[in-house]
């Protein structure tokens, strides 16, 4: 992690664009999606613009941002395990010296999914160094530990993951109902004809649209003016889908259409209007890690 200061808004907002799709890399990994994973970088990006004017200048400011981003992540998994049937996947840590193989690396390239079946300790320290290349020093701080049980929970991690990768992911497909799936289809359609009026007739009055990590639109009228910015680019081509079992736009280049696709929009509705639109065209980072399912 960097040694250096941050004494300066303008200081901070550098810093958080370089940083910002690793710090989504750990947290779609803590909370085992990259929707839920943006969700939690915000939070944690709103937490520490709220304490910036008090603290002057900031050493080692990555790792400050980082113990925001783990403590977020936590405060997340937290109330989500309220809204859950209550359950507990932690177990003693073993203090033992991780060994760092080409194997355990590999495990780095375990899904979303995998991850989320590891204790919180474990996951964490795997993410941070077989993932992002943290040491344990580092680690220990930003998760507020000791070396040793770092060094614990890389070794009961790793072997974990190692386990999990010979198991089947006999998880059902996810389906969307019908009615949904109509809707997300003419949206595409539509979108992909370049019809945009006929889009903005599918709006809600009250809609609201952020386009991740640059602005946000509220108001029929304002978000109208968002396609005006589609309408003049060709690099994209919109496929209906799911990411990490959401229903979803995959979006593609029309130039490769057998590469993956590049980002994603995100579709909320009442009835049969649109009131919300994440489009993450400014965060393609987000994609990375995904599960990605097409719609047929």
């Amino acid at each position: 992690m960097s040694s250096g200061f941050v004494k300066t808004r303008a200081a901070f907002d550098q810093l958080l664009g370089e940083l910002r799709p690793k710090l989504h890399r750990y947290c779609a990994r803590m909370t085992g999606s990259v929707v839920d994973g943006e969700d939690v970088v915000q939070e944690a990006i709103v937490k520490a613009i709220e304490a910036l004017p008090g603290l002057g200048s900031i050493e080692h400011p990555d790792g400050w941002l980082f113990r925001i981003a783990h403590n977020a992540a936590l405060d997340f998994l937290r109330r989500r395990a309220r809204q859950n049937a209550p359950r507990s996947d932690e177990d003693p840590d073993m203090f033992m010296d991780p060994v760092s193989t080409t194997d355990d690396r590999q495990t780095a390239a375990a899904s979303l999914h995998t991850f989320m079946r590891l204790p919180v300790a474990q996951r964490s320290s795997v993410i941070l160094m077989d993932v992002l290349g943290y040491s344990l020093q580092e680690i220990a701080e930003v998760i507020d530990s000791t070396i040793p049980a770092v060094k614990a929970a890389l070794n009961r991690g790793r072997a974990r993951l190692r386990e999990l990768a010979l198991e089947r992911d006999d998880r059902p497909l996810p389906v969307l109902p019908a009615a949904q799936r109509s809707l997300l289809k003419a949206y595409v359609d539509r979108f992909n004809a370049r019809d945009f009026e006929a889009i903005r007739d599918m709006l809600a009055g009250e809609v609201r649209l952020e386009l991740v990590n640059k602005t946000r639109m509220n108001g029929k009228g304002e978000v109208g003016r968002y396609f005006g910015n589609y309408s003049v680019v060709h690099d994209w081509q919109l496929v209906p889908g799911f990411i990490d079992r959401h229903p979803a736009i995959l979006v593609r280049d029309p130039s490769d259409p057998s590469a993956p696709p590049t980002y994603f929009m995100l579709l909320h509705w009442a009835g049969d209007r649109l009131i919300g639109i994440r489009d993450f065209r400014h965060a393609r980072y987000a994609i990375e890690g995904a599960e990605l399912l097409v719609l047929d």
